[in-house]
């Protein structure tokens, strides 16, 4: 498999990495039509080198051999959905907070790494002039300024083109396919394992085109410019989902919001999703030192502060939890490997059970998809399958709709029809597991 083929296959989640491994330099990273990122080649490019670092490319070794490689360590524990960790937590930073997006932990982390000299720079999303883009921070006293949720397409393309002019080391975040493709680097430049001293996986529901924000803007009342989005506005009265969009009128200079849950599902639908996201069966950013995520699960989530599931893959992330515990920086409880699984149990039946149906409807249509790892294949029954089907057809139907109507009044009638098969079919199934559970505990008895 080549670079070629991950973009015409629709594989590409825009992490840039293979920008760094082009010979030629005549690679860079362009929008396409549907609102992602993703890597125009030149004539020259290397492709052969560069398809070694793409996350997606069939040749890869996969997320078992690669935590074996990074993390496998005497005291680590395993889990299978899980991947190696030392400690699960779900709580919130006393400080950040309020701040931030969800618990503050990964705010609190980049700061101890900073005041701990652990690392140097972090390379993280921040907002300047009002747009999100990868860059390096160092400033601890802004760190607040990092501390919220992005939904919009980024990409490391620079990352490596300047992480070699800068004195010391470094910490990254990044969702799943962008942490493996930073171990796979890693992996061809062991240089860099000391030079990228500390990895922030962020649990990701799935990579949004920046098309989702247009839609957003729009639905607040943005319709003629915005700039400044915040996509988990906050309601401290509330529970965790009752949560705003908000942006900035660029004429007016107006602050316009709109309730999340005004907008119905824009996850599970899958909504302005990448394609690639479908094929990725990494839940939990299983090769990163630190996985944070929102703690989906009671009784966490009926606080609109935010709290965070936390997992720590390496001695070094579980001692910074430990002294944030002991210098009462944070607050956490300690929690099974099955409420970290229910935390994200929407993103697991997805991701998941629905990966052999996906991955044999795209050898249907001749698609190239990577190899998956085997224990995550497994027959479903066909109402889990008719909700695939129906998911898979509204992820492109969305962005094939606001490419044709870039209106989000418009968008919402063409989309309706489709959203309301999936919500039958979704309902059916539900009834149908429903049924099974009655039937088998009426056998247990």
């Amino acid at each position: 498999m080549s670079i070629d083929l991950i973009v015409k296959n629709n594989l590409c989640t825009g992490c840039g990495v293979c920008i760094s491994e082009d010979q030629s330099r005549q690679a860079k990273m362009v929008w396409n039509k549907e609102g992602f990122l993703i890597p125009l080649l030149g004539e020259n490019s290397t492709q052969e080198e560069m398809i070694k670092v793409c996350p997606f490319a069939i040749q890869q070794k996969n997320e078992d051999e690669l935590g074996d490689i990074f993390l496998k360590q005497s005291d680590a524990q395993y889990y299978d959905r899980i991947g190696y960790y030392h400690g699960l937590y779900a709580g919130f930073s006393n400080q950040f907070r309020k701040t931030s997006s969800s618990g503050g932990i990964a705010t609190y982390i980049f700061k101890t790494l900073l005041e701990k000299k652990i690392v140097d720079y972090l390379f993280i999303v921040k907002e300047i002039n009002g747009v999100y883009a990868y860059q390096f921070f160092s400033d601890i006293e802004e760190i607040t300024k990092i501390s919220k949720t992005r939904y919009t397409p980024v990409t490391l393309e620079n990352l490596f083109n300047e992480i070699s002019k800068i004195e010391g080391k470094v910490a990254i975040s990044g969702v799943a396919c962008f942490v493996k493709a930073i171990r796979l680097k890693q992996l061809s430049d062991p240089a860099l394992k000391e030079k990228i001293a500390f990895i922030v996986g962020i649990i990701c529901g799935g990579l949004k085109s920046r098309y989702y924000t247009d839609y957003l803007a729009q639905e607040a009342g943005c319709r003629n410019g915005y700039s400044h989005a915040q996509y988990r506005v906050k309601n401290e009265e509330s529970y965790a989902l009752d949560y705003n969009f908000s942006c900035i009128e660029k004429t007016s200079k107006r602050i316009h919001m709109v309730d999340m849950q005004s907008l119905g599902d824009m996850w599970g639908t899958g909504l302005f999703k990448s394609n690639a996201c479908d094929f990725c069966d990494d839940v939990l950013t299983e090769l990163a030192d630190i996985s944070l995520g929102d703690a989906w699960i009671h009784p966490y989530d009926k606080s609109g502060l935010g709290n965070s599931i936390v997992i720590t893959r390496t001695k070094i992330a579980e001692n910074l939890i430990q002294n944030g515990l002991n210098q009462n920086f944070l607050t956490l409880d300690k929690v099974t490997v099955e409420k970290i699984l229910l935390s994200q149990n929407g993103s697991f039946n997805h991701r998941h059970k629905g990966l052999l149906y996906r991955t044999i409807q795209a050898s249907k249509r001749g698609t190239k998809i990577p190899e998956k790892r085997q224990r995550y294949l497994n027959k479903q029954n066909i109402f889990f399958n008719l909700v695939q089907n129906s998911r898979l057809k509204t992820r492109q139907n969305s962005l094939d709709s606001w490419l044709e109507t870039k209106d989000s009044l418009k968008f919402k009638i063409k989309m309706k029809p489709h959203l309301a098969n999936l919500k039958f079919f979704t309902l059916w199934n539900h009834r149908i597991m429903k049924l099974k559970k009655i039937i088998l505990s009426k056998k247990d008895a």
